[in-house]
């Protein structure tokens, strides 16, 4: 199904078999849009018209030509130009982790275009300092900003997308991390340092759209206390949807419970 070119859409992306709402599934850091596959190949794929992008420097795509597109910005203006490129409407914008900080900072861009935001292992961040209560600490996080890491790094950092106790083959994470662009994570590190983000926090307390906060149980990065705080007035179901048995990467250790309420929430949109 993973073509370079869907008809119609612009980049490398992989598309699902429906024709209903539109859905834009976004990925992590050094990752790619075939952590999605599950998703698109069942129930929800077959109802929703899919379409999971590979962000530059991941996957299929391209090498952003500008390194300082390798940021949360230059990833939300991807995310952005997408959206408009495929002329989508009405869309349901679905971001996994650093995929969810673009899918957020891609709001403002894209206005009416988007009809609710749903992310999971995304904490909203307001500043720098912030980090420290949005992420757990002594987790592999701070791999994810190494420009070059080892094979046995990649392992460690794609061991902790998951719930510790993950049936869930490690080799396509590996993969995928070891084929990302390595100026992904030293350029996503040097505009944090630099402060080149959106106060995340006072964008969700914002918004006049649907957001839908997932959280798996398992997490081994994201502090749900930290997630439960924000003030979020457009929050789905007034609170933080967690999914038993999944740790990071939802999407791979319960990709059956995360069809279901992406349903949920899809069609409890206007």
């Amino acid at each position: 199904m993973h073509v370079s070119e869907v008809p119609g859409v612009p980049g490398a992306a992989r598309a699902s078999s429906g024709t209903g709402r539109p859905v834009v599934l976004v990925h992590g850091n050094s990752s790619s849009s075939r952590v999605w596959q599950t998703l698109l190949d069942g129930p929800f794929g077959a109802r929703y018209r899919c379409l999971a992008l590979d962000l530059p420097g991941h996957g299929e795509a391209a090498p952003a030509a500008d390194p300082d597109d390798y940021s949360v910005p230059g990833f939300a203006a991807a995310v952005a130009s997408f959206v408009r490129a495929a002329d989508l409407r009405d869309v349901v914008l679905v971001g996994w982790s650093l995929g969810g900080h673009a899918v957020l900072e891609a709001a403002g861009a894209l206005g009416e275009r988007v009809a609710g935001f749903a992310v999971f292992g995304t904490p909203p961040v307001r500043d720098g300092a912030s980090f420290a209560q949005a992420y757990l600490p002594d987790g592999p996080l701070g791999i994810g900003f190494q420009e070059t890491i080892t094979p046995e790094e990649a392992r460690a950092y794609a061991a902790g997308l998951l719930a510790p106790d993950s049936a869930v083959p490690l080799g396509p994470l590996v993969a995928d991390i070891l084929a990302t662009d390595p100026r992904v994570r030293g350029g996503v590190a040097r505009s944090i340092a630099e402060g080149r983000f959106a106060d995340e926090a006072a964008l969700v307390a914002g918004l006049d759209r649907p957001l839908a906060l997932l959280h798996g149980a398992e997490e081994q990065l994201v502090s749900l206390a930290y997630l439960e705080a924000l003030t979020a007035p457009t929050l789905w179901r007034g609170a933080v949807q967690v999914v038993p048995g999944a740790g990071h990467a939802v999407q791979l250790d319960r990709p059956g419970p995360l069809a279901d309420l992406l349903d949920a929430f899809v069609r409890d949109l206007p």
